[in-house]
């Protein structure tokens, strides 16, 4: 049986070899994602930009330093949560990933949050929200306007159950600044929904203590 680092290795490679949608003949590397296999959240973005298509990492532009700023105030490290997006390759221009390119993508974003098997799923836009409700959920997507600010119970078709909470990428509140304080209320979710999946850890672990007994 293969190790969880084994599987992300193989998954790594599925992905620096696809040629399942045009994008990869743009790119000069492709952004798999990066961060612990072992985490509980899982950060859900669009498409990498320039600085991300130069280094092959996730969210190391703008966007990524307010990110990171936005991880680090509700205090978690990003090295301890995991970062990518639904399309791994750069579109040209930076344009909007396309809905054929996102469901190509799949077999890869499926296959990272089937190894992670997160607790919580932070979408980062209107398309990682879509993605996650629609296709992952079978769930109506309202836009991400509508659906920020709770967070929601979905049942993956994936096998598995997760929190998900929808907010605006960060690189829309450099252009709109005043979609900067939504960012920072939709993060505290976070930290609640956290607080909750430990609290449960804890009472299954204590369910267990006195079925020992």
């Amino acid at each position: 049986m293969q190790s969880r680092h084994e599987v992300w290795i193989r998954i790594v490679n599925d992905i620096r070899n696809c040629r399942l949608c045009p994008l990869h003949s743009y790119r000069r590397n492709p952004v798999p994602g990066e961060g612990s296999l072992d985490t509980d959240v899982v950060f859900l973005g669009e498409a990498p930009g320039r600085k991300e298509d130069e280094t092959g990492r996730p969210f190391v532009g703008a966007a990524g330093q307010l990110l990171n700023k936005l991880i680090s105030d509700i205090g978690l490290d990003r090295s301890k949560v995991f970062i990518t997006n639904v399309v791994k390759c750069r579109p040209p221009n930076n344009r909007d990933p396309k809905d054929e390119e996102i469901r190509a993508c799949s077999v890869h974003t499926n296959a990272i949050l089937s190894l992670i098997k997160p607790k919580v799923i932070v979408t980062l836009g209107n398309h990682a929200g879509k993605y996650v409700f629609e296709f992952l959920g079978n769930r109506k997507w309202l836009g991400v306007t509508k659906a920020r600010g709770k967070v929601y119970e979905i049942s993956l078709r994936l096998g598995f159950n997760v929190k998900v909470i929808p907010t605006y990428h960060p690189a829309a509140a450099l252009y709109n600044p005043q979609l900067r304080h939504n960012l920072e209320s939709d993060f505290k979710l976070i930290s609640k929904a956290l607080s909750e999946v430990r609290e449960g850890r804890k009472a299954m672990t204590l369910l267990d203590f006195f079925k020992s007994r």
